[in-house]
């Protein structure tokens, strides 16, 4: 019978290129997501009955323990970037990563795989960050032969950085942005589950990996990259810091005085914080060297799902084909 691996949040960005690769490795993969009704799209990465969602609440661990059962390894890809209802940062990245690493100990699963991220360090003054370096923890009490993966900002089809940019663009010629000159190292998505696929299947040594792209960057340089990608032309209008920790607390006000009602997807006092600190792998960490992997090129990615935001989407290409015919 083949192995079969539990990947928790295995229907978000992240988690459904694993479930992917590992379907595509013969694994049988169960998909633990709280709404697996809209998890369904998942199904056809293998054949039938091979890739299956299943109702899991990371907050409970009955719940958890069922969804691993039998399994031979487990990937943890929950988290999430901004707080809303129960899913606060706590209660997400640090007590739910431990309860996965706790309960997979006790089924004698061999092999885990942790999605964290890079700056996750237990003293920052973020909340993201702090409880991303209190779940590694909680993950190699239980698990020391653990995988971990920290990525710089993940980009691919389904992003909600590249993406999200690019909508923006629609509303007016500036574009506003806080921390125009931190950097990143933005990492394609499917090169992250190339590395999570190799711990899951004990391909990697156990350790923290931190992943970035090629390429590092400026905010403000990413954004006139996408920029170029999408034909348009806009005033990229860096704020200062004072100003956009007045925007982003106004908002935050706004959600709590909303009942979370408006759950501030714009800009938030714990981003803000994170916006002050670079984003690029450490100097001596491990890496995709280290996996043997080598990472995708921004240019090499961003056209093929950023056409839609063109002026003329998928056209503007022919458009400018044409005009290099000479009649």
């Amino acid at each position: 019978m083949s192995k079969l691996v539990t990947i928790y949040g295995g229907s978000g960005f992240v988690g459904r290129y694993i479930a992917r690769r590992m379907a595509s490795e013969g694994w049988r993969v169960r998909v633990a997501v709280r709404r697996p009704n809209e998890a369904m799209f998942v199904k056809p990465y293998g054949v039938v009955g091979q890739v299956e969602p299943i109702l899991c609440n990371i907050r409970d661990d009955d719940s958890v323990a069922f969804a691993m059962r039998g399994a031979d390894a487990v990937v943890n890809c929950v988290g999430v970037l901004n707080e809303l209802g129960k899913n606060a940062f706590d209660t997400v990245h640090a007590e739910g990563a431990e309860r996965i690493a706790r309960l997979a100990a006790d089924q004698g699963i061999a092999r885990m795989v942790h999605i964290s991220a890079i700056g996750a360090d237990a003293g920052s003054d973020s909340e993201y960050s702090r409880t991303k370096a209190q779940g590694e923890a909680g993950v190699l009490a239980h698990m020391p032969n653990a995988v971990i993966l920290r990525p710089s900002v993940v980009f691919g089809t389904e992003d909600q950085f590249f993406n999200r940019f690019a909508g923006m663009t629609r509303m007016g010629p500036f574009l506003p942005l806080a921390g125009a000159g931190t950097k990143f190292q933005p990492v394609f998505v499917d090169d992250v589950a190339k590395a999570a696929v190799q711990g899951a299947q004990g391909q990697a040594e156990a350790g923290i990996y931190e992943l970035g792209g090629p390429e590092v960057k400026s905010f403000r340089a990413l954004m006139q990259q996408m920029l170029d990608v999408i034909y348009r032309r806009r005033v990229i209008i860096g704020m200062p810091f004072w100003v956009a920790r007045i925007m982003a607390s106004v908002l935050d006000i706004l959600k709590f005085a909303s009942f979370q009602l408006f759950p501030n997807h714009i800009l938030t006092r714990d981003q803000l914080k994170n916006l002050r600190r670079d984003n690029v792998v450490s100097d001596g960490a491990k890496g995709f060297a280290d996996l043997g992997i080598e990472p995708a090129a921004l240019e090499s990615i961003l056209p093929d799902y950023l056409w839609k935001f063109r002026p003329s989407g998928q056209y503007d290409d022919i458009q400018n084909s044409a005009k290099n015919l000479r009649m």
